[in-house]
């Protein structure tokens, strides 16, 4: 039997591990992350964020040791005047490294499933020739400390997203206690690094206020020693007149969200959770008290991540040719994750329901938008006897390969030449049909 071989597609993974059969999971993660150092890192699309954020905040600490605390280290007795610079110093660092913790690392991810899960009531049990067409409910209730909470499928994940677990848009993953994606740390906060992502924007204040405070006694100090007036002195540190500004507009952000997020904190709530669901309208499921929701959030252990991205998994083979009824079948026929990767509502049966439609018939994606023509996907007795019924005059028009119903629908005289092959009847029998010249 006559079978088109497959055509000739470039492994886009070829060559990345110097020819081995195994890759690691960051090498194939769908998501939109980026990876550092062979997955030991984990960042948002929008990682190049990270740059502005850190200049943000070196800059002006920058700008404060060298006007400023280098001018107090000869005011003050002793050790006092270094450790202004110090501090300022640690502190930055310490600030950075938070940033990195909250930025670098898995916020919950949770792993996709390869597969759609099973429909509720459905035993594997196919009635007839006709695959059943079951729909996933798209909203299931599940039971948290009392209360009902109802929990969603996700498309893309093919997973029922446990309670407080949402998509990112940005991230393209499924994150557990989703708190929000913040463009700053270029990075989705979530179970694993809300924490880190809390004391990053605390230390961020306080280091706003040290900077802030400092330059005021600076300015003091300048009017004490000059017995001058304050607007005097203020002109002549220009850069602590520019760090004061800078460092008071800060403060309102990162102050704000500070104190925000203690809020949240304190009535457990995620950002997501407050602006959905107005936890103050009716009661919160996840409240246990004050005192014990700021244990759960400072003094629990960070979950484990769930993914293993430097992991080594088997490359996946490609699919040889499968030939039905003498015509070539795509590897990617009747799969129904890329169209769940789009958005589509997953559907039981899709495989069945590709392999269920006549041999004479063609999907979207059976060939029929093939480079070589509409009828490249045909086996060859079929596709001769096409282009001599058309130039004999038998097809005028092409009306009979309009679209229909998701199909494309064959002229009578294909399809029953397919349904001859597909029963076992020659070529030579197929050749007999064409019209005498």
């Amino acid at each position: 039997m006559y079978v088109v071989p497959p055509p000739n597609r470039a492994d886009p993974l070829a060559g990345s591990n110097n020819g081995s059969d195994e890759l690691m999971v960051y090498q194939i993660w769908k998501g939109s992350n980026k990876f550092f150092l062979q997955g030991r890192f984990v960042f948002g699309p929008d990682v190049r964020s990270l740059a502005l954020t850190i200049f943000l905040i070196v800059a002006p600490v920058a700008v404060f040791c060298v006007f400023v605390a280098r001018k107090l280290m000869d005011d003050f007795a002793d050790d006092w005047g270094v450790s202004i610079m110090v501090i300022a110093v640690v502190f930055t660092f310490y600030d950075l490294i938070l940033l990195l913790l909250t930025s670098g690392r898995d916020p919950g991810i949770i792993p996709r499933n390869a597969h759609p899960p099973e429909p509720e009531g459905y035993d594997g049990s196919v009635e007839g020739a006709q695959t059943p067409q079951l729909r996933l409910p798209r909203i299931k209730e599940v039971e948290v400390n009392g209360a009902t909470v109802k929990i969603k499928y996700c498309d893309t994940c093919m997973l029922y997203r446990p309670p407080r677990c949402s998509h990112c848009s940005i991230c393209n993953n499924c994150v557990e206690r989703f708190d929000h994606h913040c463009p700053w740390v270029g990075q989705c906060i979530g179970l694993r690094n809300y924490r880190f992502f809390f004391m990053f924007v605390f230390s961020t204040t306080l280091l706003c206020i040290y900077v802030f405070g400092f330059c005021w006694v600076y300015i003091k100090r300048i009017t004490d020693t000059e017995k001058t007036t304050i607007w005097r002195a203020m002109l002549k540190t220009p850069a602590s007149i520019v760090l004061i500004i800078y460092t008071f507009i800060a403060v309102w952000f990162v102050g704000g969200l500070t104190a925000f997020h203690l809020y949240l904190i304190s009535t457990n709530q995620t950002t997501y959770e407050n602006f959905r669901y107005r936890y103050d309208t009716r009661a919160n499921p996840y409240n246990k008290g004050t005192v014990n929701n700021f244990k759960e959030i400072f003094c629990g252990p960070t979950p484990l991540s769930k993914n293993n991205f430097r992991a080594k998994v088997p490359r996946e083979p490609a699919l040889p040719a499968r030939s039905v009824a003498g015509g070539f079948v795509s590897p990617n026929m009747g799969k129904a994750v890329d169209d769940i990767e789009m958005g589509r509502k997953a559907v039981w049966g899709d495989v069945g329901a590709v392999l269920d439609h006549p041999e004479g018939q063609l999907s979207d994606n059976d060939g029929l938008h093939a480079k070589d023509g509409g009828v490249g996907g045909m086996s060859p007795e079929i596709r001769t006897t096409v282009d001599e019924n058309d130039r004999a005059g038998m097809h005028p028009r092409r009306s009979s390969w309009g679209r229909k119903s998701g199909s494309w629908d064959m002229s009578p005289e294909v399809l029953a030449m397919g349904e001859h092959n597909r029963m076992g009847g020659s070529s030579s029998a197929v050749r007999s049909t064409e019209p005498k010249s």
